[in-house]
């Protein structure tokens, strides 16, 4: 891995943390494959810290730019799935 993750430097240690989280999920969904409920609340605890959608879209373009592994894309394999199922992009 040789990039870095979008983060705002005024969130908390706490909300640093989990919005690496969230980005970390989406790179093992890519990777390995991750539960859609794994994904799922990663995803809600990224939307209480970022819950503007154009803040949430800037974040995850640049996650995007830097990684090549889509969030939006993810999230939205993962809605579709079964509770406890496998998500594999």
């Amino acid at each position: 891995m040789s990039y870095s993750y979008p983060i705002d430097e005024t969130w908390t240690k706490e909300e640093i943390i989990d919005v690496v989280n969230f980005f970390s999920i989406v790179e093992k969904a890519y990777e390995q494959g991750v539960k859609s409920d794994d994904i799922m609340m990663a995803y809600t605890r990224f939307k209480q810290i970022v819950p503007a959608k154009s803040e949430e879209k800037q974040l995850c373009n640049s996650f995007e730019k830097e990684s090549g592994y889509s969030c939006y894309k993810t999230v939205k394999k993962a809605k579709e799935q079964n509770i406890g199922s496998k998500v594999k992009m």
